[in-house]
């Protein structure tokens, strides 16, 4: 499928899909995000997908926010409309997907760039990235979940002070406080998500959906986490992968899962 604002490629098991507004600094606009869930759910249904990378084009930013124009006039009922949509068409989807979603933190991350890096499963940032939450100083809060996420990486008072504050940290604070699990030189960030990428993809991709929803349901109020992982650990032993992962296993071999 052809998009405007979004580039997507294939490579051996890996789509990456990267964000092409270099002009607006890859800021997210309703064009976008629509382009985003479409990508998201086709490699989502990709059976030869194992995992999906998403990023910024250019050098300066990830995504530098979402595009300002397009709400400045909104009222009330049209603002919660465009967090209530853009949360379930996008932020939530990319959380619940069950192919597991990098982020790779090319520059600016500010925003719904930040939002978008904090709904996929896991970050690497560049030396050079920026990140923040800077709602606060256009008379708003962070609307596509940045108020929940944050907290539940970094923790309440680091997410306040950066909420607050609307400033902005570096990669390698970002690695101090857990908001990134790696940081690189831009020049290899997106070789080094694809070398976590293929770790990832000799793995079981039924056992890794499980993961996923047992790990988010630790964060869903009214969900115990540990029954879920109870009965996604039990259905675990129903599936050709474990088999085949045992078997690889006793028989001193590689595995080499069916995906199902």
């Amino acid at each position: 499928m052809k998009y405007n604002n979004l580039l997507v490629a294939y490579n051996t098991g890996i789509t990456t899909i990267t964000i092409n507004r270099p002009k607006k600094l890859n800021a997210l606009n309703k064009e976008t995000i629509s382009e985003l869930h479409e990508a998201f759910y086709a490699a989502d249904n990709d059976a030869d997908t194992k995992v999906i990378l998403v990023t910024g084009s250019g050098e300066k930013a990830f995504v530098a926010g979402a595009d300002i124009s397009e709400f400045a006039d909104f009222d009330v009922d049209e603002g919660k409309a465009l967090a209530a949509e853009g949360q379930k068409h996008l932020f939530d989807f990319v959380e619940n997907l069950s192919t597991p979603v990098i982020a790779a933190v090319n520059g600016f991350a500010l925003g719904g760039g930040l939002e978008l890096a904090m709904a996929c499963h896991f970050r690497l940032a560049s030396d050079n990235a920026k990140l923040g939450l800077p709602e606060v100083s256009l008379g708003l809060i962070p609307g596509y979940g940045g108020t929940q996420r944050l907290p539940q990486l970094v923790g309440k008072g680091r997410a306040m002070e950066m909420i607050m504050t609307a400033g902005m940290i570096d990669a390698n604070k970002a690695l101090e406080y857990g908001l990134v699990n790696h940081v690189v030189i831009q020049e290899e960030l997106l070789s080094t998500c694809q070398k976590i990428a293929i770790k990832i993809s000799r793995n079981s991709p039924v056992a890794i959906e499980a993961a996923i929803k047992a790990v988010n349901s630790n964060f869903k109020n009214e969900v115990d986490g540990f029954s879920v992982e109870i009965n996604e650990f039990g259905r675990s032993f129903g599936t050709d992968d474990f088999e085949e992962g045992t078997s690889a296993f006793l028989e001193k071999r590689k595995a080499d899962f069916p995906g199902k």
